[in-house]
């Protein structure tokens, strides 16, 4: 970039402004067509329309200030209690809406640090104990707020193995964590046990449900087994759940809340000595954009338990057929037995590198995701994809086919980068890849990784550098 993208002299006509928006969006993943498996949870065009209708009615509210907008507050009181009942709750559970399921996770582990602090427990360095699979999150939140965050293996049926948790508490444990489910593997960890070992040590449990919040309950209301995750145990303290995801309200909304208020306080920010005056704040943002609260709020209330049913039973479906087709590829294997409509499956053959069923799989169309140890294409199935069963099956048949009569390809494109990476015992060197490849991205040129070189995959690529420098470790 020679200079500074300026703003225009004068401004662009509206109509041209939208134009050009629309051409910028060409490329991007086809989540309409159920080409995408992550990302974006799409119950229609109908539902979406309205969604953005309610969301419009807000757009310039702002819940920073629940006595300017009061509106605001009773959506999300009532969006809470609603949710409280679902996860089986009494008329003492509180909580707050956030801004998504990362910002749930901050607050949780925030919160008991804080309440650790509060009870002088905890030590210098307090840690959380949580499964190997459980969201990311929950490292970004240990590495903003100075806690450590201890992982848990994992069984061989990919849930957390309850008696590594037992041995990992130590008197700095603050908080244990669970998953229902979890996102790489679609497993609901056992809460029970989770909850008993929490009692046991006098410890709070969070449940990470943002996947599972809003599908869960209600694939248990359709007569289906369901591991019992909620408030129903009395070791749970607290539950997670996002609104954007199988709640399908828009981008922006997750909940999380307590059992009761002696832990929510903790959460709170107040700073009284301010010259601008008393702040106060739930959650961790200070705007918090009114659209995303009302367009939950009415999400929830326009589907009701019937519509949330439709879709869950419409989904089961979808992956039940996918599962069902993946079975029939002798070169491939499901992980595990997952516990709702999010799964992974892996190569069970040596002639077939799963990666480079999915660099053949992005060529037909498909944006795929990509996951490490064990090495897996992810797909978290919503109601876009019940029409484009049969094109996917068929599709990932041919590409295995392909892979397994061209074996070179485990060597080329994204398959070797990311074969490469998930093996590259300098995981420091990858981290530090990583970051000069976000330096890029976020610099004053803001420079990409250009589309054809980077297939879909991890959350960062690493660039082509990069890539030629592991050729070279290899060797």
């Amino acid at each position: 970039m020679d200079q500074l993208h300026r703003l225009p002299e004068t401004g662009i006509d509206k109509n041209e402004v939208l134009r050009m928006m629309t051409a910028a969006k060409s490329n991007d993943a086809k989540w309409r067509q159920g080409k995408a498996w992550s990302l974006v949870y799409y119950a229609g065009e109908e539902h979406s329309q309205f969604v953005q209708e309610a969301y419009k009615l807000f757009f310039a509210e702002n819940g920073l200030n629940p006595m300017a907008f009061r509106s605001l507050k009773q959506f999300e009181a009532e969006v809470v209690q609603m949710t409280a009942a679902l996860f089986h709750g009494d008329t003492d559970v509180v909580g707050t809406m956030t801004s998504g399921g990362t910002e749930s996770v901050l607050m949780a582990v925030k919160t008991y640090r804080d309440l650790a602090r509060a009870r002088r427990h905890g030590g210098k360095t307090p840690n959380v104990i949580v499964p190997e699979s459980a969201h990311v999150a929950f490292d970004k939140a240990g590495s903003y707020f100075d806690v450590k965050i201890v992982h848990a293996p994992l069984t061989n049926e990919f849930r957390v193995d309850t008696d590594a948790v037992r041995r990992l508490i130590d008197r700095n444990t603050i908080l244990l964590v669970g998953s229902a489910p979890s996102y790489p593997h679609g497993m609901v960890d056992n809460i029970a046990e989770l909850s008993e070992i929490a009692l046991r040590k006098k410890l709070p449990l969070h449940v990470d449900a943002c996947l599972g919040g809003f599908f869960l309950p209600f694939l248990e209301k359709l007569g289906r087994t369901v591991p019992v995750f909620d408030f129903r145990l009395p070791g749970v303290t607290s539950i997670s759940a996002d609104l954007h995801k199988y709640g399908y309200s828009a981008k922006g909304s997750s909940l999380i809340i307590y059992r009761c208020m002696k832990i929510l306080q903790h959460q709170f920010f107040i700073y009284e000595n301010w010259p601008g005056g008393i702040f106060a704040s739930p959650a961790m943002l200070g705007t918090r954009p009114g659209g995303a609260i009302a367009a939950a709020w009415a999400a929830m209330h326009s589907l009701g338990e019937s519509g949330y049913k439709e879709l869950v039973q419409q989904v089961m479906e979808t992956t039940q057929k996918l599962l069902d087709g993946i079975h029939t590829i002798p070169e491939l294997e499901l992980i595990g037995q997952p516990d709702m409509s999010i799964f992974a499956y892996c190569s069970r053959s040596p002639d077939v590198n799963i990666y480079a069923v999915g660099d053949e799989l992005e060529k037909r169309g498909w944006h795929i995701d990509r996951q490490q140890r064990p090495e897996t294409i992810h797909a978290t199935v919503t109601p876009a994809h019940a029409t484009v069963v049969s094109q996917y099956l068929s599709d990932l048949k041919s590409a295995v086919a392909y892979v397994k009569q061209h074996p070179e390809l485990s060597t080329t494109g994204g398959a070797a980068m990311y074969g490469m990476i998930a093996h590259l015992p300098l995981r420091s060197m990858v981290k530090s890849s990583v970051g000069k490849m976000m330096e890029n991205m976020y610099g004053t040129e803001g420079k990409l990784p250009e589309a054809s070189d980077q297939p879909s995959g991890f959350t960062m690529k690493i660039g082509s550098f990069f890539l030629k420098l592991l050729y070279a470790l290899k060797k």
